[in-house]
């Protein structure tokens, strides 16, 4: 990380440096530790707990020793892993996960040397007969879970364009991606109705409903080492699984720059990949719906999802910030070892790929995306324009030209002009119009 004013040339000896450094990876943690936890009797305790067993079962001592490793590498992971932008007591948890995360990085690893060896539905099926038993045969816990799923995705994203954009996306990709998947061919009414609109439409309201009530809330987490009630205690121990505090996140602005634009296209794409990945580890590995290995995968990503989504963030927003932080470095590898791991054992699968609907694919999911961003910057540009014109009666709006991303080149800014003919410096607020010709 290097800070600027105005430019990335600050010394990393400059104190400015050093504590912008320390609020992007380092933040700093009260100390809450317990006492009972670092004293001889608790490691006496746990003496006879390890050495009280028998070690002739050659199965039962590699069993051991590997949750032992695992366990001594979280512990690591929470005492030497960086902090990174996290702030809240609970960050041992957030540490804990990065060790998780690591781990589950190892084992995809491994998995790629491994061999198959060592490792009835209906779908779409008389979509023109339309009943109400069938609409409501179909609202089943994977509706709901579907609907969470969502409403978890708003408030890390916390942007209705950005979201929106995710959920057309992903209609789009299940549409190319029939002929590989079956669980991929719905419906309309399903497809559009049930999925796009109930379940991901209202899992994004409700998200994003949930994040504008947290932005007005004020928090003031005091220590609870200054409490001295019972209650006041208990009351302290509930707030702790609550927000330290809350960031108002600004993905997308009418004067962003070429990389961030990029940046978020990255973000959209990495994140269908990772939810390709789901279904394609589901359907290769015969996992059911319900299997233990596919809810912890989709519980840690899940979970790791939220660090990695703020850094992911931190990186594209924040100009002093040079390098994307370690999570987003571990969650993008996570997904490209899934995907080889997919590719490896599912050759079955895609020696089946029609090459021309993978190529539709990338291409309407890139026009979707610009489409998708464009509205949202235009409306956020016209607001402005608005807003400001609102503000100040004496200025008026002349003309105005939505611009898409794919033509940004051909368009300049122009002033929004004022009655009495005299220059503005407001031309970040101003409308778009052709260059002359």
């Amino acid at each position: 990380m290097a800070p600027v004013l105005g430019s990335r040339t600050l010394s990393k000896d400059d104190v400015n440096y050093m504590l912008h450094f320390q609020m992007i990876n380092e933040q700093q943690v009260e100390d809450i530790s317990i006492d009972v936890f670092y004293n001889q009797c608790f490691l006496k305790m746990l003496n006879p707990a390890l050495s009280a067993r028998e070690d002739t079962d050659a199965d039962n001592n590699l069993r051991v020793g590997l949750l032992l490793v695992v366990s001594f590498f979280l512990i690591i992971s929470v005492l030497a892993f960086p902090n990174g932008t996290h702030s809240h007591s609970l960050i041992g948890s957030f540490l804990l996960l990065s060790g998780m995360s690591v781990l589950y990085f190892l084992f995809l690893v491994i998995l790629l040397f491994l061999n198959w060896a060592q490792v009835t539905h209906e779908y779409a099926v008389n979509c023109h007969v339309i009943t109400w038993e069938r609409i409501l045969s179909h609202f089943d816990i994977f509706v709901f879970g579907n609907f969470a799923d969502w409403a978890m995705k708003a408030l890390l994203i916390r942007s209705y364009g950005v979201c929106w954009t995710i959920s057309i996306t992903r209609e789009l990709t299940e549409l190319f991606f029939m002929h590989l998947l079956p669980n991929f061919s719905e419906c309309w009414w399903d497809q559009v109705i049930l999925d796009f609109l109930l379940c991901n439409g209202g899992g994004i309201w409700l998200g994003m409903t949930v994040c504008r009530f947290l932005e007005m809330h004020t928090y003031q987490l005091a220590s609870i080492k200054d409490i001295h009630t019972t209650t006041g205690k208990l009351k302290r121990v509930l707030l702790q699984f609550t927000p330290a505090s809350w960031t108002y996140i600004h993905w997308l602005d009418p004067k962003s720059s070429f990389q961030r634009l990029a940046g978020i296209y990255l973000f959209m794409i990495l994140w269908q990949l990772t939810e390709l990945n789901t279904f394609f580890l589901n359907h290769i590995f015969v996992f059911q719906a319900f299997h233990t290995l596919s809810w912890c995968r989709n519980l840690l990503l899940g979970i790791i999802t939220a660090p990695t989504v703020r850094q992911y963030y931190a990186y594209l927003t924040d100009t002093q910030c040079k390098r994307v932080g370690t999570q987003c470095w571990m969650f993008g590898a996570i997904a490209f070892l899934e995907a080889l791991a997919c590719i490896k054992f599912g050759q079955d699968v895609f020696s089946k790929t029609q090459g021309r609907s993978v190529f539709q694919w990338l291409l309407c999911v890139v026009r979707a995306m610009s489409l998708s961003l464009s509205v949202v910057l235009t409306a956020q540009h016209r607001a402005g324009c608005f807003s400001f014109a609102r503000e100040h009666q004496d200025w008026q709006i002349r003309h105005w030209h939505p611009v898409l991303f794919t033509d940004v080149s051909r368009f300049t800014l122009s002033t929004c002009d004022r009655r009495d003919s005299l220059e503005t410096p407001w031309r970040t607020f101003c409308c778009l119009q052709h260059p002359p010709a």
